[in-house]
């Protein structure tokens, strides 16, 4: 998705000043991404990357910078917000909160091997295992009552077919509510897709785009990443993938019997709240350039997960 808020070359020059990190050399857009404006942003100290944040609470940034903070402490690749020379690290442009934070090494990665995916699975075992004693506290501000209250909107506006898949998958959220205070929880990243992870190559280098993250239970966080990580083209899962995925993940912090029989339950949800925030981006980004991520995608792996969920790891 392209840049929401553009950026001139001597709007950029000004806002680098303060960092002390030489003269900027070069600068340009990241398409990918969905919710926030980003740059790469070439210094003559280094190279970075420039969030424009344009959605949620400036109140709530704090959270983002000292989690990060915290993890770049314990040796996590994370995007930290680089401070300027007087200790500011949370700064404006454009009329929006912004950051400056190190570009990572690495790439991403579209057709995930079963090594990456056992790779990202530790990774996220690790980052749970990082903050479960004390975790910062922070509620998603699209979690179950968003989706309740969002879904029955977008139901209304929906092919019938879409709509009755969007209302049973609605209808399992209060069981959810009331299952969620007896799982295991941590600090989630919200949205460990494929193009917020980077690899050299199957060595993960990098995971970036924190801007979801929040405190919650660990197996939506796994939902999440297995839904991106290891769905076929059809929407299904393919079994490999998962297996490894799972497997690094289930080794670092084994799974709980509450977790095992809430899984094929969390998939769903988890592939709800992506299909709803894409529909609700598509209609948001009327009037930009570029092309929003496809609803129908999400659509697709909801209703599959509705057929089959493989268990987890024992």
């Amino acid at each position: 998705m392209a840049v929401f808020t553009p950026l001139t070359r001597a709007q950029l020059e000004a806002f680098v000043q303060p960092y002390q990190l030489g003269q900027l050399l070069d600068y340009q857009p990241i398409v990918e991404g969905s919710e926030n404006s980003n740059f790469f942003v070439s210094l003559e100290q280094g190279e970075f990357v420039l969030t424009l944040i344009e959605r949620g609470q400036a109140s709530e940034l704090p959270f983002f910078i000292e989690l990060l903070e915290r993890l770049h402490q314990q040796d996590f690749a994370v995007p930290y917000a680089v401070p300027t020379a007087d200790g500011q690290a949370l700064r404006q442009l454009a009329g929006k909160p912004a950051l400056l934070q190190p570009r990572l090494a690495g790439r991403h990665v579209q057709q995930p091997t079963p090594q990456h995916c056992r790779a990202v699975g530790a990774w996220l075992a690790r980052l749970h295992l990082a903050t479960t004693a004390q975790p910062l506290p922070r509620q998603t501000d699209r979690g179950l009552t968003w989706m309740l209250e969002q879904g029955r909107q977008q139901a209304a506006q929906l092919h019938p077919v879409a709509a009755t898949l969007l209302r049973a998958s609605l209808d399992e959220i209060p069981a959810l509510q009331a299952a969620l205070p007896h799982l295991p929880s941590a600090n989630l990243h919200g949205d460990l897709f494929r193009d917020n992870v980077l690899f050299d190559g199957e060595q993960l280098s990098g995971v970036i785009d924190f801007y979801n993250a929040c405190s919650g239970p660990m197996l939506y966080d796994l939902a999440i990443a297995v839904n991106d990580w290891c769905s076929l083209d059809d929407g299904e899962l393919d079994p490999e993938r998962c297996a490894a995925l799972l497997t690094g993940y289930a080794q670092l912090r084994p799974f709980s019997g509450a977790e095992a029989e809430l899984w094929p339950l969390m998939l769903r949800i988890a592939c709800l709240r992506f299909w709803l925030s894409r529909l609700l981006a598509s209609a948001d980004y009327r009037g930009h350039s570029g092309q929003p991520k496809d609803p129908q995608q999400y659509q697709q792996l909801l209703a599959c997960r509705w057929q089959t969920a493989p268990p987890l790891p024992g």
